[in-house]
């Protein structure tokens, strides 16, 4: 039984109170553009913004797969972006997705959302766009978030 809270709905708009972190899975290449970072540009432009100068600086800083950037859009609200796809199109190396990058990111998130008292909210990270397998990220985020009593909730649109 997963520790995972799943619901219908819009992972921008999560209904809990106090303080949220809404993770995300970005691409290594600087693009933002498709998928579920639309939805966040749409309600913020901090977390876009942000990941862009964090792309162009990164000759000197940590941009890099597995990382993470935390990004404050609202008093009780902050966005994660984690690096945990290389590039944006399937290939001849496979899909984008790179599970050890989601669980880097995920590793180095737990003790943020501590620090927060916040709880995680997101779609179902490296599974659109990056072709990733849900089977193989739910165990990444039980192991390293669920089981060290953060509540986290997963997102699933309205449509099927």
């Amino acid at each position: 039984m997963s520790g995972i809270r799943y619901t219908r709905g819009d992972a921008t708009t999560p209904s809990v109170k106090g303080v949220k972190v809404i993770a995300h899975v970005c691409n290594d290449s600087g693009g933002w553009g498709k998928g579920f970072v639309l939805a966040l540009s749409r309600r913020w432009p901090e977390p876009e913004a942000q990941y862009r100068a964090w792309h162009r600086g990164r000759a000197g800083n940590d941009f890099a797969l597995g990382a993470l950037q935390l990004v404050q859009v609202e008093r009780y609200i902050w966005v994660a972006n984690m690096i945990g796809q290389r590039g944006t199109r399937t290939g001849s190396k496979g899909v984008p997705v790179r599970y050890e990058a989601i669980e880097a990111a995920l590793e180095r998130l737990e003790p943020r959302v501590r620090e927060l008292g916040a709880s995680v909210h997101m779609p179902r990270i490296g599974c659109g766009l990056a072709g990733g397998k849900w089977s193989r990220v739910e165990p990444l985020i039980e192991e390293r978030l669920v089981r060290g009593g953060i509540a986290v909730t997963v997102y699933d649109h309205g449509e099927d």
